[in-house]
């Protein structure tokens, strides 16, 4: 029995979200979507005939019609994290508009109580503020905070070292868990129109490997050598700042993929985490290789 039948789903055109409007619909809901952009194609929601509508979750003014429109009662949300309010303009906006409940795409990064986030761990601490937002704007019953670890599509970020046949990398052997952004859609959808018993749903992708052996997957799916060679922390730097990371962003990566790197998987939150995806999505979630074989043609474009 569904307990939130009219949902809308923000950042409808990425992975998670266009999974989570997906699950949503076949968990029998009526699912709308929000995106910046109308024009912009949603290849993999193109078969069934969802209504759109221009909203931009950094422009608060822009939300309230979408809602009322589609009458959403539970939406899909993503962090922005642009200015000091942390989406609280956005949150109650939405609020007014008549969302009742919110699904949050936060991160397993945040191993403390959200109000206890190191400001220098950037990654959880911009998603705590978010969660501290939706707190204070809808309360704990009525938000759930999906929070998935390491993304098997961070591997993307590598493409182009991929099709040259060399990945450098600061620390090849850091081990992660390369979760699906479809699996994390579904359990998001799924809880969109179900609710759930958990204020918190932590993920974890079903795999523990280095970046070594994942890229040496991805080599072999492309029936390709690729190289993974270890470089200082200095050249990796060099690497992130000429592509425009931001300096304190380049720092937190390095500190996580060098200093801390799978320390994460060795937390408490890990051992108790259990396979939400499972649990949510309806089935077990997808390997690594199984992954790489459904998104490879996305390595050569």
């Amino acid at each position: 029995m569904l307990k939130y039948n009219n949902i809308i789903i923000f950042g409808a055109t990425g992975d998670v979200g266009s999974a989570a409007a997906l699950q949503a619909h076949h968990e029998g809901a009526t699912v709308s979507l929000a995106t910046r952009n109308l024009s912009k194609s949603i290849p993999r929601l193109a078969h069934i005939p969802f209504k759109r509508y221009q909203a931009d979750l950094t422009r608060p003014s822009t939300l309230a019609a979408a809602v009322c429109d589609a009458g959403a009662k539970a939406a899909f949300i993503y962090g922005v994290f642009d200015d000091q309010d942390f989406m609280r303009g956005a949150l109650r906006t939405l609020k007014a508009a008549g969302v009742e409940f919110v699904v949050f795409l936060s991160s397993f990064l945040i191993l403390t109580d959200i109000h206890n986030v190191d400001p220098s761990d950037i990654v959880p601490w911009e998603h705590a503020q978010v969660e501290i937002a939706l707190e204070e704007v809808y309360g704990r019953d009525s938000y759930v905070t999906v929070r998935p670890a390491f993304y098997a599509s961070n591997l993307f970020h590598q493409k182009q070292a991929i099709q040259q046949g060399e990945v450098k990398l600061p620390n090849p052997e850091a081990k992660f868990d390369f979760i699906s952004s479809k699996d994390i859609g579904q359990v998001a959808g799924t809880i969109l129109a179900h609710g759930a018993q958990e204020h918190i749903v932590r993920l974890l992708g079903p795999e523990r490997m280095t970046l070594r052996e994942a890229v040496g997957i991805i080599g072999e799916a492309l029936n390709q050598i690729v190289r993974v060679t270890a470089v200082s922390r200095e050249e990796c730097a060099a690497q992130l700042e000429a592509a425009g990371v931001p300096p304190p962003m380049v720092q937190w990566h390095l500190h996580n993929v060098i200093d801390r790197a799978s320390l994460y998987l060795e937390s408490s939150e890990a051992l108790i985490t259990g396979d939400n995806i499972s649990k949510y999505a309806h089935h077990p979630p997808q390997r690594f290789r199984d992954w790489v074989e459904e998104h490879k043609a996305r390595f050569l474009d």
